[in-house]
């Protein structure tokens, strides 16, 4: 069996931690081991003075092929149901990390891997980046949840129902890719962004995030209290006049 910490490479790169899928032998494909993998180290990060982003990205040319049918090949409804759910776990373990994480996506998305993608904060994608949730076309249900929230009830449906292939423009288009870079340099400048994100002040950014993590599963008005209390705290205990000097120094000097 292999280490859960050869699937999930932690690597840090000044205030930023990269969480780097390997699995390379089956094009990143996601089995049992890198479920618990990814939910491990994910469980793992805080905000901290040393880390301040988590930039998650695999290794090779595809970023995820989606499940690995092949583990299934002699396992019962009750082992595949135990998969799913520790599926699950992975990618809540991703979307509710305290740090903000920024997805860096270079090539074909399947099934599995998009619900990873879409459980980070946001997707930066190459080119030559495709999405696919082809599920319902090889019988079982997956992407229904996540998706829908991200593009839209219409939207989710037409690529679930149809397993139409989705070009990193349109998927831009739609919302489900928050920016396109130039593949040429892809990884570079992936880093970039996740090294601005760690930049910002660490208690607005984790403010930041859990506002609009909260502000998003109600109506406005309540929004706007959850952003008044962040608000609060940040006022409260943080050197945010010092925060506001310099980046007006940076404008100024942009």
């Amino acid at each position: 069996m292999t280490d859960k910490s050869d699937l999930v490479k932690v690597e840090r790169r000044g205030a930023v931690c990269e969480a780097i899928i390997d699995r390379t032998d089956a094009r990143n494909a996601v089995n049992l081991e890198l479920c618990h993998a990814l939910h491990e180290v994910f469980s793992g990060f805080e905000m901290g003075e040393e880390t301040r982003a988590v930039l998650l990205r695999s290794e090779g040319p595809v970023f995820c092929a989606g499940a690995d049918l092949k583990e299934r090949n002699g396992r019962d409804e009750a082992w595949v149901i135990a998969r799913r759910q520790a599926a699950f776990k992975a990618y809540m373990s991703i979307e509710t990390c305290p740090l903000p994480v920024v997805c860096a996506v270079q090539g074909p998305v399947v099934g599995s891997g998009g619900e990873i993608a879409m459980a980070s904060d946001f997707i930066v994608a190459s080119e030559k980046a495709t999405f696919l949730f082809p599920e319902p076309q090889w019988g079982t249900v997956g992407a229904t949840q996540r998706l829908q929230r991200v593009i839209g009830v219409s939207s989710a449906k037409e690529l679930l129902f149809t397993g139409r292939k989705l070009g990193v423009e349109e998927a831009h288009a739609r919302g489900l890719v928050a920016r396109v870079l130039p593949d040429d340099g892809f990884l570079d400048a992936a880093r970039e962004v996740a090294a601005k994100v760690a930049g910002a002040p660490h208690l607005a950014m984790q403010l930041t995030k859990r506002a609009v993590d909260e502000g998003g599963q109600t109506d406005l008005a309540s929004g706007i209290e959850i952003e008044l209390g962040a608000i609060r705290q940040v006022l409260s205990n943080s050197n945010w006049r010092a925060g506001i000097e310099r980046f007006n120094n940076e404008v100024g000097n942009g």
